[in-house]
């Protein structure tokens, strides 16, 4: 079943890869930075490493950036028997490039951690995180130095699926939100961010009367997503205990956040229903007017990738628009603007009756930048490895999450003006009840809702339609997760 949390893990890894906003081409090894050199060879009496992964920050195929070569080059100073190279791998091939490296044993000694591999193809990291990291001070155990709600042992989304292990280091979060115009806020007479619906209301108000979009769209398929499970998980929020079957693995028990399986089985067993859970029609009432204030004719704009409507929204016609921290550094270059981030608004009772006050929330992700050390790398180029890895989970990282908008994934390292809107308060917390679904996994939110947001489809026939999706996802899902012989499955 295509859930928005189903989605939103494949789309995180995305558009974190799309913050430049253009792919490049090729495959292979499209560059290295002015680090390495044609035949490898290290400095007299150094160790040296190489870093391959794709660039996340801007369209260079040969460098992460001037930030990246500055705090590669703070390590290189603290640590000067070890020389840190960077390959940058383009974005169309980085996954089969280092999935291939790490099955023939031939990959660099620190690889991205998104492509498909083995457990056995890299170091499980558990072991050295209960050491000390010798770059935080007073620090007695490395693992104690990150946010733990985003990652360790207890965070299965940072757990190796088949072993069960930590096998990367997160360098910072990946999280999503609504960037905002400063300068269109003030000429619209909007004093603040919006922080209810009816103050959303308003703000849409009054940025159309000064001439704006108030929302960036485009035909993508990450606006649908993001705005459907915002304002859905506010509204099912009550329902926490009673759908709330499963734990996170999936046996009988409770989990954080009700988990898609929990889901599944209120659809099945008819607890959950497009006609008889009211919330359904209400989200959706709130999801078409979310896009009613959005950019006319957004069917036929192009994908702006990590930020929603990106022309739109740079050239200042429209005042907000869907983003994540990675899209900061290119914002930066192209607005001629202050940018904001900001929560999506909290839905309150004085909204809608169906309300219970609950806020708005989505929470970070690892899923952002991360390596992993290929099980091929030993000795010094290991000890090397776990150096740098040390390094880039200590407070010496913020000048450059700073300057690339990047979010932090350890504690007492402060977020950028520009993306701490991204972890404000309730909103940088996880929901407790998954979205409402769309369609089968595979089927796209655009798919499930283009004829009723676009008003070819009225909310009577909506809510059928919406229902037959979910009995077909439901079914697929129960296949492919081998949940058949479970009573409630049957």
């Amino acid at each position: 079943m295509n859930t928005p949390s189903t989605r939103r893990r494949r789309a995180a890894a995305s558009v974190a890869l799309l913050a430049a906003g253009v792919a490049a081409g090729g495959c292979g090894l499209l560059g290295t930075d002015r680090k390495a050199g044609s035949d490898g060879a290290a400095g007299q009496g150094r160790v040296t490493i190489t870093l391959a992964g794709p660039n996340q920050w801007n369209t260079s195929g040969s460098s992460f950036g001037p930030a990246w070569e500055a705090l590669v080059d703070a390590f290189e100073k603290r640590e000067p028997g070890i020389e840190v190279r960077t390959q940058v791998l383009p974005l169309d091939g980085f996954t089969q490039t280092i999935t291939t490296q790490l099955a023939a044993g031939t990959a660099p000694e620190l690889v991205f951690n998104q492509p498909p591999h083995k457990a056995h193809e890299v170091h499980a990291l558990d072991a050295e995180l209960d050491k000390p990291n010798p770059y935080v001070e007073g620090n007695q155990k490395w693992l104690d130095v990150f946010k733990k709600e985003y990652f360790g042992p207890g965070v299965s989304k940072a757990l190796s699926k088949e072993s069960g292990k930590l096998e990367y280091i997160p360098f910072n979060l990946v999280a999503i939100g609504l960037f905002y115009n400063k300068d269109a806020f003030a000429k619209a007479g909007v004093d603040q961010p919006p922080a209810t619906w009816e103050d959303f209301r308003s703000a849409c108000k009054k940025l159309k009367s000064a001439g704006f979009d108030p929302v960036a769209l485009d035909k993508g398929g990450l606006a649908p997503g993001w705005t459907w499970e915002s304002i859905s998980t506010q509204l099912l929020d009550k329902y926490y205990d009673t759908w709330n079957a499963f734990d996170a693995t999936g046996k009988p028990g409770t989990a954080p956040t009700v988990t898609e399986k929990s889901i599944s089985k209120a659809i099945k067993e008819g607890v959950l229903t497009t006609a008889g859970t009211p919330e359904v029609a209400e989200s959706l009432k709130l999801y078409k007017e979310f896009f009613d204030c959005g950019t006319p004719n957004w069917t036929g704009v192009a994908d702006g990738g990590a930020t929603v409507g990106y022309r739109d929204f740079v050239s200042g016609k429209a005042a907000m628009s869907w983003g994540t921290d990675f899209a900061v550094e290119a914002l930066k270059s192209d607005a001629k603007f202050p940018i904001g981030t900001m929560p999506f608004p909290t839905i309150t009772k004085a909204t809608s009756p169906l309300s219970t006050d609950a806020p708005a929330r989505y929470g970070a992700s690892v899923g952002g930048t991360s390596y992993m050390i290929p099980s091929t790398v030993k000795g010094g180029k290991y000890a090397a490895t776990i150096k740098f890895l040390q390094f880039m989970s200590s407070p010496a990282v913020k000048p450059w999450l700073d300057a690339t908008g990047g979010l932090p994934a350890t504690e007492g390292v402060e977020p950028s003006p520009e993306t701490a809107g991204l972890l404000q308060g309730e909103w940088g917390k996880p929901f407790r009840v998954t979205a409402l679904p769309g369609g089968p996994e595979g089927t796209s939110f655009r798919d499930v809702f283009d004829g009723y947001l676009l008003g070819k489809r009225p909310l009577e026939e909506e809510l059928p339609d919406l229902q037959k999706w979910w009995d077909r996802g439901i079914e697929a899902g129960i296949k492919k997760n081998n949940w058949g012989d479970e009573d409630w499955a049957k």
